[in-house]
């Protein structure tokens, strides 16, 4: 379970002024405690916020099954003034992932765990005007292929990197600050992980 960002660099700011980085590790944390009890073993990193270096990211993941990245989302500089018409949650997984079909039935099954406890996909990224005409590996789970991303291409399982909200977007960020909003999301994507793994209880 990574928590993306650090105390150096902390992602986006939100609308209240919030770093990212708070809102990764607090749902990191809950996402972790979901699976712990459902029995997996969850190891955390970057939760100090000390992990400058993204591929110290994915060597300290060897031997893990699965690494999801946990993050919050924002929208291009030029579209901030606009950023409240932009809400839901983004998945992202690379081809060039050694595992990559596992990696895009894991990103499958979370957004479908999402979707299925209420929560939308958002279509802003693969927009080639507003986003960055990022394709969808699967469209109605909110899937993206996004082949840049350090974490997802270079780890040597399966990865996932999550976008749980658009936190620039003032409604959305007191969703994402509600700790049963939350929950919900911890638990779906927890549920996400369980099925992809073959873990469900």
């Amino acid at each position: 379970m990574d928590v993306g960002h650090y105390a150096a660099e902390p992602g986006v700011i939100s609308a209240s002024g919030r770093p990212e980085f708070e809102y990764n590790r607090d749902l990191a944390l809950e996402v972790k405690a979901e699976l712990e009890r459902a029995g997996l073993q969850v190891r955390m990193i970057g939760e100090r916020g000390d992990y400058a270096v993204l591929h110290h990211r994915t060597r300290d993941a060897q031997g893990a099954k699965l690494l999801v990245s946990i993050h919050h989302d924002s929208v291009k500089e030029r579209l901030l003034p606009e950023a409240d018409r932009f809400s839901g949650f983004s998945l992202f997984v690379s081809k060039f992932n050694p595992k990559a079909g596992q990696s895009l039935a894991c990103a499958s099954a979370i957004g479908a765990q999402l979707r299925g406890a209420g929560f939308t996909p958002s279509r802003y990224h693969a927009d080639p005007v507003l986003g960055e005409s990022r394709p969808f590996a699967d469209e109605p789970n909110g899937v993206h292929y996004y082949d840049n991303l350090a974490v997802a291409r270079s780890a040597p399982m399966a990865a996932v990197l999550v976008e749980a909200g658009v936190i620039v977007n003032r409604e959305e960020e007191r969703r994402m600050l509600d700790p049963e909003v939350r929950r919900r999301i911890a638990a779906a994507v927890a549920g996400g992980v369980r099925a992809c793994l073959g873990k469900e209880p």
